[in-house]
Parts: C-alpha cells; sequence; structure tokens
C-alpha cells in the first residue's frame, strides 16, 4: 500500500522543516501542500537532490471549508487510483494578526479562523479514513493556546480551539492507534512576525529555533506524546499559565505586550 505523508504550510517557516525532516522516513509520497507554487517547487527539488523520496507539490489555498474540501478532492483522486495510507499528517497551515481586536481588519481575523481552525479541522476529518495503525497527526498550537493575550485576541482563541481539539482527538483515536501531537511553540524564528503585523515588525522577537521546535515535535510524535514545547521556558510558562487569573493575564498583555500592525 502506498504510503504516503502530507504537510501543509510546506512553503516557509517550519513548514519547510517538517517537510525536510519527514523526508527521512521514506514515504512513498510526500506531499507538500500550500500556495505559493514556487517555493514549494524550490523545495521539492531541494528534498529530492538530498533523499530518495519522491515529493509530490500540492499548490492551493485551503483555507476555510471550501479549501479542506478541495485537498479532499486530491485524496479522492488519489484513492481512485489504488489504496493509500496518510502515514503521518502535519497540520501547520494558519497565521495571526497583531494588535488590538477593535483596530485590526475583521476579515483577516475571519480568514484566520477559517485557515486556522476550520482548515485544520476539515483536513482532519477528510484525511483519518485513509489513516491506520501507527499513523500519526501533528497539529501547530501555540504557547498562545494556554491563556487569552490581549493584542493577539483571535489568534489565541484560535490555538486555544486547536489545542482543545488536538487533546480530544488523541483520546478518540487512541484505540485505533493514532498518536496525535500537539506542537505549542513560543516565538520562533519565521516569517510570522511580518505576516502577523503587516510589516510593522519584520522579525519574531527572541525568536528560536525552527528547526530545533520541529525536530523536537517530530521526536515526540513517534514516541506518542501528546505535547511538543522544545524550550524549557515554553514549558514553563505552559505549566504556570493555570495559576494566572485569565482576565488578569488577558488585561495584563493587552497593557504592557503591544503587538504592532501597519
Amino acid at each position: 500500500m502506498k504510503k504516503i505523508i502530507v504537510v501543509t504550510g510546506a512553503s516557509s517557516g517550519m513548514g519547510v522543516c517538517f517537510a525536510k525532516q519527514l523526508a527521512v522516513e521514506n514515504p512513498d509520497e510526500l506531499w507538500i501542500v500550500a500556495r505559493r507554487k514556487d517555493r514549494l517547487e524550490d523545495l521539492k527539488k531541494e528534498i529530492e537532490l538530498e533523499n530518495k523520496t519522491s515529493v509530490r507539490v500540492v499548490d492551493m489555498d485551503i483555507s476555510g471549508a471550501e479549501g479542506a474540501r478541495r485537498l479532499d478532492s486530491v485524496f479522492l483522486e488519489e484513492k481512485s487510483r489504488g489504496d493509500f495510507a496518510i502515514s503521518v499528517l502535519v497540520n501547520n497551515a494558519g497565521f495571526g494578526t497583531y494588535g488590538e481586536f477593535a483596530n485590526t481588519d475583521v476579515n483577516r481575523e475571519m480568514e484566520m479562523v477559517d485557515l486556522d481552525c476550520t482548515s485544520l479541522t476539515g483536513i482532519t476529518g477528510f484525511a483519518l479514513p485513509y489513516m491506520k495503525k501507527g499513523g500519526r497527526i501533528i497539529n501547530t498550537a501555540s504557547l498562545a493556546s494556554f491563556m487569552p493575550l490581549g493584542n493577539f485576541a483571535v489568534y489565541g482563541a484560535c490555538k486555544a480551539y486547536v489545542l482543545s481539539f488536538s487533546i480530544a482527538l488523541a483520546a478518540e483515536l487512541k484505540p485505533k492507534g493514532i498518536n496525535v501531537t500537539a506542537l505549542c511553540p513560543g516565538p520562533v524564528s519565521t516569517e510570522f512576525a511580518n505576516v502577523a503585523s503587516n510589516g510593522a515588525r519584520p522579525k519574531v522577537r527572541h525568536g528560536l529555533s525552527p528547526e530545533k521546535t520541529v525536530e523536537h515535535a517530530i521526536k515526540a510524535s513517534r514516541k506518542g506524546r501528546l505535547y511538543s514545547m522544545r524550550f524549557l521556558k515554553w514549558k514553563i510558562q505552559a505549566w504556570a499559565s493555570p495559576y494566572v487569573n485569565r482576565y488578569l493575564g488577558a488585561w495584563f498583555t493587552f497593557k504592557y505586550c503591544k503587538r504592532p500592525s501597519n
């Protein structure tokens, strides 16, 4: 049976790291999914040059319910050619927005919910029929999922959904032998801040290594662990979050943790 690994959000940041590092598992095909075809083609060449893995570029907008259905149509097309199994699904596609909610573009905020929550949910549901015992799902949540954050309200809420969904899904899929891991990183050196701030903050402040973050997530996934937080300070923040009043946490971050946006 054909073995496939699927990575969404594979055109940049941690998505690129996931694609490169999972290629060593030697699937029959590695599907890299994102909108930016030129970047995917460059990544395909790089991976195939270094590995025996065949890489398939899936360039499409997977945002929202319609986006998830677009990827499902690719699954159905593959099924028509013969049986296949998704050995690893990485739901990494997503973005955030900086700034006070009242001052941000509400359409952009809704687009974030569509991609970070609706798309992830739909793609997971459409992929599950092709997953078997030993299969793994990695969902990119965030350290922001543990507490409401001012100036980051919708993103934190979206990632809280991803974390809650991942934990419940892990419980449901354990009897089937499918592991679910929630990746909950703090600041990582990617283009996240540039997108979230519309260019006002070109780089993530105090960003840590995306390669090490992804490496830890893959190892955690292989071991069947529920959470992945590579660095000690992230683990301490997650551990401490239940002891902080949620409203006070949101007020404090709104007051003192300003996030610029154009």
